[in-house]
């Protein structure tokens, strides 16, 4: 691992970086109890979608592609302006999140040094400040946006009672976007898939192929758009920028 880091390491340091972004929004939100996937819902006359990948289009690190994972025959997509933009590029999703990540990671051509940006298709709060943080991570381990736990963490048991009571200050929570080196990112979901392990999120395979993401302090106002009540809170938080 350390040799290998090593080579990436010195790769990273002569080589240009290309920054692609992957937006996985399949999805259905089934929690949002809505006549409509979440993504798809509106605030402030645009939808969730619309707000998370313009964040990404108008950040001026100029990121060469936006690639979304849709659901087949998606009805909802051909409606949003920014198909117009020619860095958008649609693939299909596939059926969890990790396969989504994966079928747009296969898109991307390969080249020395490329770095890709994962987000959430429902966190339409992301502000270039956050990403202009996460791309200052040159490490190989890669990095992504989290926000350490407030609030006293309890573990449950199957019945829902309290098993114990966790150390927050070793607890937190984890954010997109998230930002790996795309090959090593690739590897490591194909590594994960095989082997049926769970995957959570892009750190958690990266994890598992023995990597140590860094973990950049967020906003907490970075909400994924979850359940009825996180829309009106997302709006609040759009209407304050």
């Amino acid at each position: 691992m350390a040799k290998n880091q090593q080579k990436f390491t010195a790769l990273f340091a002569t080589s240009p970086r290309r920054i692609v972004a992957v937006v996985p929004a399949a999805g259905i939100g089934a929690r949002m109890q809505a006549d409509k996937p979440k993504q798809y819902l509106c605030i402030q006359g645009k939808t969730i979608l619309e707000h998370s990948v313009t964040a990404l289009l108008t950040h001026p690190a100029q990121i060469e592609q936006v690639i979304l994972a849709v659901a087949p025959h998606d009805p909802y997509l051909a409606d949003l302006p920014f198909l117009n933009d020619p860095r958008i590029v649609l693939v299909q999703g596939g059926e969890t999140r990790a396969d989504s990540v994966l079928n747009g990671l296969t898109h991307i051509v390969p080249s020395d040094n490329t770095w890709v940006l994962v987000h959430d298709a429902a966190r339409p709060c992301l502000t270039h400040t956050d990403i202009d943080q996460l791309l200052a991570i040159q490490d190989p381990n890669g990095a992504i946006l989290a926000i350490p736990a407030v609030d006293t963490i309890k573990r449950a048991t199957a019945t829902q009672q309290i098993q114990q009571t966790e150390d927050r200050n070793h607890i937190w929570l984890a954010q997109t976007p998230q930002f790996f080196p795309v090959d090593l990112l690739r590897k490591a979901l194909q590594t994960a898939l095989q082997q049926g392990l769970a995957i959570t999120d892009e750190a958690s395979a990266m994890e598992l192929s023995g990597f140590q993401p860094h973990l950049v302090t967020g906003r907490t106002d970075n909400i994924k758009v979850t359940r009825p009540e996180d829309l009106a809170l997302a709006e609040f938080y759009l209407s304050q920028r």
